[in-house]
Formats: structure tokens, sequence, C-alpha cells
């Protein structure tokens, strides 16, 4: 029981101090970098030398200017070093009623650090990162570049674990904007965990965001998992509805290296 305590003390210090941290930047700097299916993210990076890949191949998308189908929706991350993580990202948006043409938009190049590892990372206490980087235009042409800085604290106990995001951003469109996100999960050892996410966005003289999310993640490997979810939102008091299901999936870059050495050379099994 005591054992218990001082775990509990330690860990509301650590927490605070996290909490320190995401409320800095949000006094300094369009959510993190999603992890699927989620707008925010997670306390954690790609490990060093591989890749991981978050791909939607398609999902319906309603608000007040009709039906939209998001197609394809992909995040790519890379860990290039010890805790540190590139991430790119962009999704097509096709208008279906009424139909227009398509349009790459939520483009963007960040990077992600781990800055305390914890939990996520098998360490004691809540895990701490900042994402920054820059939001690129829109293929339409209508809107500029961007940027965004965001911090991260999570924290995984044995019945589920819970993500906060707190991310400020000079939109495309040149509006401050504020996102603060809340992010639950279920049990990390289940193979299929229900989920669910909260967030509020206010784009400055522009519009405020109240959305709902909730879903499944099924995972079938540390290195594959399939999701699947739906988003109720309000945008400037217009209702916004959206099914997510997709795909994320990890491997080392050295995968193609060995690959391609084993087809060059007939004394290597293929």
């Amino acid at each position: 029981m005591a054992k218990r305590a001082r775990s509990f003390r330690s860990f509301r210090r650590h927490l605070a101090a996290g909490f320190i941290v995401a409320s800095g930047f949000v006094a300094w700097s369009t959510p993190a970098s999603a992890y699927r299916p989620f707008d925010g993210t997670d306390a954690a990076v790609a490990k060093e030398g591989e890749m991981e890949i978050e791909f939607q191949p398609a999902g319906p998308l309603h608000d007040e200017s009709g039906t939209s189908l998001i197609a394809p929706d992909v995040v790519i991350n890379y860990g290039f070093s010890e805790g540190w993580e590139a991430v790119f990202e962009g999704q097509g948006q096709t208008p279906l009623s009424p139909m227009g043409p398509t349009s790459l938009t939520a483009a963007g190049a960040f990077l992600k650090h781990v800055i305390v590892p914890g939990s996520l990372q098998d360490k004691t206490g809540p895990s701490v990162a900042t994402e920054f980087g820059v939001l690129l235009p829109d293929s339409t042409g209508d809107s500029g570049v961007g940027a965004s800085f965001a911090g991260i604290v999570s924290q995984r106990w044995d019945w589920g674990t819970i993500h906060l995001n707190a991310q400020t951003a000079l939109t495309r469109d040149h509006h401050g904007d504020l996102f603060l996100d809340a992010i639950v999960e279920g049990p990390n050892t289940w193979t299929v965990r229900p989920v669910a996410e909260v967030f509020y966005e206010n784009e400055f003289g522009k519009e405020e965001t109240f959305s709902g999310l909730v879903g499944l993640i099924y995972r079938v490997s540390d290195d594959l998992s399939f999701d699947v979810a739906v988003r109720h939102a309000l945008t400037g008091g217009h209702p916004v509805n959206e099914i997510r299901a997709g795909v994320t999936f990890g491997f080392p870059l050295s995968f193609f290296g060995d690959h391609a050495q084993r087809r060059a050379s007939p004394t290597l099994p293929r």
C-alpha cells in the first residue's frame, strides 16, 4: 500500500510537470499530426531507423457544404534519431454533393520529439513530447503557409491510456488557432480496445469546433493495427459527421536493403 501511495505521488508530480510543459507550449504557438483514428496524437515516436505509415483509403465526411470523400488520408512517420521522428501528412478531398475536383488538403511537415520518456517508453510516469512544423498550402491555391507548435502528455495504466494535447498555430489563412484535445483508450493489452476523443478548437476570428469521436483499434501485432471510428462535431454551429477507417503499419527501413540484397545474391534465402 505504501509503495502504491509513493507511486501515485510520483505520478502526480510527473503529471503536473507535464501539464506545465504543455501549457507553456500553448502560450507560445489544426491539430498535432494525428495518431489514427484521432485528430490528436500521443507522446511517442517511431523507433530510430523505422518507418510508420498511417493510411485511410477512403472515408465520408458531411458538413454544411455537402458530402465529401476523404481519399486517401496518409501520415508518414520516420524515426531518424533516438526520440525524434519526421512527420509528413496530407489527404485528398473530393466533393460528392455537389460534385467537384479532388484537392490536396491538410498537408504538413513536422518534427516530433519525446522530451521526457515515460510509460509509453516502458518507464515510469507520464511521457511528454513536443511537435512543431509547417502547414503547407492546399492545392487549390486559396491558402498560404502556416505553422504549429504542440505539447503532448501521455500516461498509460493497466486499465487504459490517456493522451492530452495542447497546440497553438498560425493557420494557412493566417489566423491564430488554439487546439485542446483528450484521448482515452482501453487497456493496451487488449487485442481490440475501445477508444474515444474530445477536442475543442478555436480559429480566432473565424469559428469554433467542439468534436467527439468513438471507435475501436484492433492490434494484430506491434507493427500492424486497424481502426474504425465515427466522429460528430459542431463547427461554427453547424454539424459535421465523419466515418474513419484505416490501418497503421511499421517496418525498419533496413527491410528494403536486406530484401534487395537477397534478390541480388543467389546464395542468400529469399
